[in-house]
């Protein structure tokens, strides 16, 4: 395999795996920003808008209309940071944290089915990817 072939195989795989965690059947949908300030706040409880924006690389009206709605939505709690009175603080919310951890595990055999038309194959493409994981993954 080259490392092109590696590269596409990589995003394919990706896109079948956003397909599992950002399944619609879990209800609310979010938008990718969203989803990747939920990804920095859990990795970074108690971040400040700014901590996210620099992490993230998005810009600052784009993190705080996220983080807004976010907690619109119950997924963010804000507090103020105790060694700075004008900052905001951000957690996730129990019900957040319950989602992610929900759509993390939720098992991959759907999406790789329908990703390919033969169900023996769908089978066989799994059993291989759980074999790369063990091999891979730490």
């Amino acid at each position: 395999m080259d490392g092109v072939r590696l590269l596409r195989l990589g995003k394919r795989l990706t896109d079948i795996g956003r397909d599992v965690v950002a399944h619609p059947a879990s209800g609310n949908t979010l938008t990718p920003g969203e989803i990747a300030v939920v990804a920095d706040v859990l990795k970074h409880p108690g971040s400040s808008v700014q901590d996210i924006r620099a992490r993230t690389g998005f810009v600052q009206s784009h993190v705080s209309t996220s983080v807004q709605r976010l907690r619109e939505r119950g997924l963010l709690e804000a507090a103020p940071d105790p060694a700075d009175g004008r900052r905001t603080l951000l957690t996730l919310t129990d019900r957040a944290r319950r989602a992610v951890h929900e759509r993390a595990t939720r098992p991959a055999e759907e999406a790789v089915a329908a990703a390919l038309s033969d169900p023996a194959k769908a089978r066989r493409v799994t059993e291989l990817l759980d074999e790369l994981a063990d091999h891979l993954l730490p």
